[in-house]
């Protein structure tokens, strides 16, 4: 048997050498200033302020950033270079009873990657925007444009909605389909591989606080108003869905009150405020209770709080709680899902099993014990909040497109 010329595997050797050289130029040309596109809710839940924030921390770095939804996101409150905006409509069509809008968003994601130029499509919460981006993806390469979609899981898409029969295998086929996949917590990625049967591997990347926004201000003033004869102030933060348990934050405070002077906040709105509202004037905790309904300058009130009461039933990470940690706030919680990866028990707070309205109300009065452990209890929380920071995770997140784009290049060269 004759033997290949040595040339041949010089020849094959150089030729990949400048094939990864070629990729690497253009991984670099591409991924200095990406632009890319955000799906998103663009509502108060935490996946909509994720994704409204990174972009937004990604703008100011000077990638170009193109939020695609039926509605300005509600943080996106004012002009920022690199940040655009694209809507998409509504068909309004007799033959519908209800909007197709997977549809009109899959048009409008074709749209904006083909006039934008789009490197990659960053969708928020599973259902719909990941099937959804396959879609398009596919409508793409029908018009030569390969565009790589990342992923990101944040909570209810996968432990509620997506676990229903009518959704699962939606669920699992969009994300098997997903160039990239992350996850906000590690019980999160944990659960969604115990659900589904899930062939990508799953990032981890915490969700992330913008301390230059959520910080301890000076609110005296503001606290004098709500808590006059020096008061301690409870807030509660949610869109008020039974799996946030506020009969229990309620309850844990109606216990407080009974010791101590106290005020509670519900910060929110949402289809158990009428219900919440009810056990108020039951226990007689009106005069004692506010209802503010949804904040957008939340960071104000929590700047004067004392304790952040956080009960869920289930919860994929704790974003109230972190932005409450970075206002120097200590949380009391449940033990659920990725909370414990934010709140230390008996450092930041204090963790108890789901229900144990007694034993939160009992911690509670234990950080307010004193003067001297709460201020310990204050530090620790803002120390903690300040491994979530922005400039901490967004790197995370640039690192992980570059990989995906990086892949796609590699195919394409």
């Amino acid at each position: 048997m004759s033997k290949k010329p040595q040339h041949c595997c010089g020849f094959f050797c150089i030729y990949y050498c400048l094939k990864f050289a070629v990729s690497f130029l253009l991984i670099g040309q591409k991924n200095e200033f990406m632009k890319i596109g955000v799906v998103c809710y663009p509502t108060f839940g935490g996946s909509g302020v994720l994704a409204t924030e990174l972009g937004l921390g990604l703008a100011k770095k000077g990638h170009q950033v193109h939020f695609i939804t039926y509605r300005t996101p509600f943080r996106l409150t004012s002009f920022q270079e690199n940040v655009y905006y694209h809507e998409v409509n509504d068909l309004n069509y007799p033959l519908f009873e209800y909007a197709p809008y997977e549809t009109t968003l899959a048009s409008k994601m074709v749209d904006v990657v083909l006039h934008e130029g789009l490197d990659i499509l960053h969708v928020h919460y599973a259902v719909p925007h990941a099937s959804v981006a396959y879609m398009a993806k596919k409508i793409l390469l029908t018009k030569g444009k390969y565009i790589p979609i990342v992923t990101t899981l944040h909570g209810t898409d996968i432990t509620l909605v997506g676990k229903d029969p009518a959704m699962a295998p939606v669920v699992q086929f969009s994300i098997n389909k997903s160039d990239g996949v992350t996850a906000v917590s590690h019980a999160l990625k944990q659960e969604t591989l115990e659900a589904f049967d899930i062939k990508k591997d799953i990032q981890v990347i915490h969700n992330f606080i913008d301390l230059n926004r959520f910080n301890r201000q000076n609110k005296d003033h503001f606290k004098q108003a709500i808590a006059p004869n020096g008061e301690r102030i409870f807030i509660h933060v949610s869109n008020f869905r039974k799996v946030k348990r506020m009969e229990d934050v309620i309850q844990m405070f109606n216990i407080v009150q009974n010791q101590i002077p106290a005020t509670l906040l519900m910060i929110g709105d949402g289809p158990e405020r009428y219900k919440m509202e009810e056990l108020c004037r039951e226990l007689q905790l009106c005069e004692t209770i506010r209802f503010l309904g949804k904040q957008e300058a939340v960071e104000e009130l929590l700047a004067i709080s004392d304790v952040f009461v956080m009960p869920s039933e289930n919860e994929s990470f704790g974003l109230a709680a972190l932005e409450a940690m970075a206002c120097g706030v200590p949380v009391i919680s449940s033990n659920v899902g990725g909370i414990p990866e934010v709140n230390i028990d008996g450092e930041t707070g204090y963790i108890s099993d789901v229900g144990a309205v007694e034993e939160m109300a009992k911690n509670a009065l234990d950080i307010l014990s004193s003067e001297e452990k709460l201020d310990a209890f204050r530090k620790a929380a803002l120390a903690q909040a300040h491994r979530f920071s922005l400039e901490s995770i967004l790197p995370k997140y640039e690192a992980f497109y570059a990989e995906v784009i990086d892949k796609e290049v590699y195919k394409t060269t």
